[in-house]
C-alpha cells in the first residue's frame, strides 16, 4: 500500500470515529483525567503539524526502507494499551471551539502530509529525524508515524463516545 493510500485511509478512519457526536459530547471528558474528542482532536492536529515539520527540517541520510520497521512503529504508536504521557508541547490548549473548526484543521494538516509524500515519494527515505520515544525514523517512518497516532487518537474517540453513552444515554 503506498503512503498516500495510508495516510488516506488513516483520515476516514479519524474521521469516522468523529462523525456524528454533538457539541455537548464532543467537549465532554469522559473521566476527569481523560481528553474530550475535541481535545483528541486538536492533540492530533499538533502532533501531525509537527512531525511534518520534522520533516521538512530533516537531516540528509542514507536511503534505507525496512518494511518490519515501518509496521512496528506503526503498531507500537496505535497501541492504546500502552499509556503514553504527551510532551507539555503537544497536550491540548484549547485551540478551537468547535468539533467542526478542530476537524476542518485535521484535514488541512492532513492535506499537507499527503502533498509532502507526493511531492517527495521515495526520497523521503533520504530524509532523518529523531523522535523522542522512537529515536532515529526516515521521513517514510514519520508518515507511518502521523498515521498510527491519528488511528491511536480515533481508537479513544470511539471508547470516550462509548463510556458517555453508557454513562449519559445515546448521543
Amino acid at each position: 500500500m503506498s503512503l498516500v493510500s495510508i495516510l488516506e485511509a488513516g483520515r476516514r478512519d479519524f474521521l469516522e470515529a468523529t462523525r456524528g457526536i454533538s457539541p455537548e459530547r464532543a467537549s465532554r471528558k469522559p473521566t476527569p483525567t481523560s481528553w474530550s474528542v475535541l481535545e483528541c482532536v486538536e492533540h492530533v492536529v499538533v502532533v501531525e503539524d509537527r512531525f511534518l515539520s520534522w520533516i521538512s527540517n530533516g537531516r540528509p541520510v542514507t536511503p534505507r526502507r525496512n518494511d518490519e520497521n515501518e509496521i512496528r512503529l506503526f503498531t507500537m504508536i496505535r497501541n492504546r494499551l500502552s499509556k503514553v504521557e504527551s510532551p507539555e508541547v503537544v497536550r491540548p490548549q484549547g485551540r478551537f471551539e468547535t468539533l467542526a473548526a478542530a476537524l476542518a484543521e485535521f484535514q488541512a494538516v492532513r492535506d499537507r502530509s499527503v502533498q509532502w509524500v507526493q511531492e517527495r515519494g521515495d526520497s523521503l527515505y533520504s530524509i532523518g529525524a529523531a523522535h523522542p520515544r522512537f529515536g532515529k525514523v526516515n521521513g517514510a517512518e514519520v508518515i507511518h508515524l502521523i498515521d498510527g497516532h491519528a488511528r491511536r487518537h480515533a481508537d479513544q474517540i470511539r471508547e470516550n463516545c462509548e463510556i458517555l453513552a453508557n454513562s449519559l444515554g445515546t448521543n
